[in-house]
């Protein structure tokens, strides 16, 4: 995009919004660090907040950490390039709730973990809680940079600032509250905002939607051109975007983002009861399904702003993504303070989703990584010290590769594409685990290696074709017919596009949205082959707290009561030794090879 198709529409009073919603997050970490009762410098407070957040907060949270500026800047240019089918990604949201409330979190709650990877140590063995740990960093060093580059586009766009020296105070910021103020300080930024996201989100809906000429031109304009699409059942698997693909194939994703993830549970188990945290989750599917409506419609309504125009073609825009900061230029001119308050948002969803990231990677490195390889108990105060220090780094890391995100597709693709690769592998392990008592340590390991390869090597080899152009998806229809000449003039000159030949691997045009069920399903098949060929496990040795509720009628009597007897003390009946593995859990959970 050339320099003089951004318009500089910030003035003082939009930086000073912009400027206040920073400084609020960054004085939130301040208070948490310094001036709130409970200080930051034990293990239990900094990671899960003494376990006595309340709903609203954690709800607030849990939104904001998964509505990111992915979604507030994808979700529109999805609309608007591929029409309407991927919307229905909130059918499946419920279900996805449901499934949580019932199968993974009572299992959760009643061992009383720290980090979700706990539990594989305890059903399995510890290389395979080594396995499930490094495949969250890995999923979440490639998620938190896309994160980041959002909301540095969107800011280019309106200020026409380089979104390479932006960065980096976005991450500064992120970096220095997180590290101060502990859970506590992310999720009470999260909860401030959630609220200046959800505002802005809302308010260039309703501008836009006033500026088009209503609702009605919005639906008008979008029949026309035939993005309304919401009922695609073909069950081809390369085609982009199905019914199925998006509700079935999504619902899997969905899942796996949110039932075994350590940044979901981590939160929901710094709830007092299981009650509360039921309670955020139904809350939570609510957030989702209304913030990811609004984003989607807004993407309708650009649409109907630029339907006869289209900015993309014109090279008034460089890619899709940047069609909301561009439009809400064109809307909010003459509305003082709101270019700066969609920043905010932006800025904002990006904010949230980095420090939870943060905030669980420094749980999962320091829980599983570094304290069982203490030779020596430590003070909370040099534990928390020690875990500060690793959310520097690996925010640090972060920022570098940011750079790298501009090569890709799409910004919703390229996000799910890359989280697929551990996702699936993730979702297996644990529901291995949970459904299948005869399932071996040795089967897990085998069966989450082989989904995380195969999956990474379909992911990596699309994302590459797509780069390359030798993958392309077929768009919706577009217009330059009420362009002014000089914009036709500058669309016909710079129209050349340089043809690829060659056709990808089959498996390379399969729909991103199947790559978690992939992954999910060939942990467990392979898992459960490797675990008969290598001895699977006494069902009547498993507790029945590491296996799921649902399955519990069906394990052996004397498993059942074993549980009845209580044979399961210290680690679930007193909080505390949660944060300390005491010689009791690691003789009670040894290798079940």
């Amino acid at each position: 995009m050339s320099s003089d198709s951004v318009k500089n529409i910030f003035d003082w009073i939009d930086y000073l919004v912009f400027a206040l919603s920073l400084i609020l997050s960054t004085c939130i970490g301040v208070y948490f660090a310094f001036f709130a009762a409970k200080k930051q410098n034990t293990t239990s407070e900094y990671l899960m907040g003494g376990r006595t957040m309340g709903i609203f907060p954690i709800s607030m949270s849990l939104i904001a950490s998964y509505i990111s500026g992915i979604s507030l800047l994808g979700l529109p240019a999805e609309m608007y390039v591929y029409g309407t089918q991927y919307w229905m990604i909130v059918v499946p949201e419920f279900f996805v709730s449901v499934t949580m409330i019932v199968v993974y979190l009572p299992v959760f709650y009643k061992l009383r973990i720290t980090s979700s990877y706990e539990y594989l140590r305890m059903r399995f063995s510890q290389p395979v809680r080594l396995l499930g740990s490094c495949l969250f960093l890995v999923k979440m060093l490639l998620y938190i940079p896309i994160v980041v580059y959002v909301p540095a586009l969107a800011f280019n766009q309106v200020t026409g600032i380089n979104l390479h020296l932006i960065t980096p105070i976005v991450c500064i910021v992120c970096i220095f509250y997180t590290t101060l103020g502990g859970l506590k300080a992310v999720v009470w930024t999260d909860t401030l905002q959630t609220i200046l996201m959800t505002g802005g989100v809302l308010l260039v809906l309703i501008l836009g939607t006033i500026y088009v000429g209503g609702p009605q031109v919005v639906l008008e304009r979008s029949m026309e051109s035939g993005r309304i699409e919401f009922l695609n059942f073909d069950f081809d698997p390369t085609i982009r975007h199905t019914v199925w693909g998006v509700c079935f194939g999504n619902y899997f994703s969905w899942l796996a983002a949110c039932s075994v993830n350590q940044a979901m549970v981590q939160r929901c188990l710094a709830m007092p009861t299981l009650g509360k945290a039921n309670i955020t989750v139904l809350i939570l599917a609510l957030g989702i399904f209304s913030l990811v409506s609004m984003s989607c419609y807004t993407g309708l309504v650009i649409y109907a702003m630029f339907y006869n125009c289209d900015p993309i073609s014109t090279k008034m825009i460089g890619k899709a993504d940047q069609l909301l900061p561009y439009f809400v230029m064109e809307i909010t001119e003459n509305v003082p303070g709101l270019p700066g308050l969609f920043v905010s948002g932006v800025f904002s969803a990006a904010l949230s989703s980095m420090s939870t990231g943060l905030n669980s990677m420094t749980g999962v490195i320091f829980q599983d990584l570094i304290r069982p390889h203490l030779k020596a108990s430590i003070s909370e105060a040099k534990a928390s010290f020690i875990m500060k220090i690793i959310v520097v780094i690996i925010g640090s890391i972060c920022v570098g590769a940011v750079f790298l995100v501009e090569k890709m597709g799409t910004l919703i693709q390229a996000g799910k594409s890359l989280a697929g690769i551990t996702a699936g592998s993730l979702l297996g392990l644990f529901t291995l685990g949970m459904f299948f008592p005869w399932a071996n340590s040795k089967g897990a390991l085998v069966g989450g290696i082989t989904g995380f390869g195969l999956v990474a090597w379909i992911s990596l080899g699309a994302q590459t074709a797509i780069a390359s152009g030798q993958i392309t998806f077929p768009k919706k229809p577009i217009s330059v017919e009420g362009c002014e000449v000089n914009l036709l003039n500058y669309t016909a000159e710079t129209s050349v596009q340089t043809v690829i030949t060659g056709d990808p691997f089959p498996l390379y045009k399969m729909s991103y949205l199947w790559y978690t069920v992939i992954g999910t399903s060939t942990t467990i098949l392979v898992g459960l082959i490797v675990s008969f060929l290598t001895g699977p496990n006494d069902p009547k040795e498993i507790d029945p707290d590491l296996c799921t509720p649902l399955i519990h009628g069906w394990l052996p009597q004397k498993t059942k009561d074993a549980a009845e007897e209580g044979t399961l003390l210290s680690h679930r009946e007193n909080t505390e030794l949660t944060f300390i593995k005491s010689e009791y859990d690691m003789k009670k959970y040894p290798s079940k090879d």
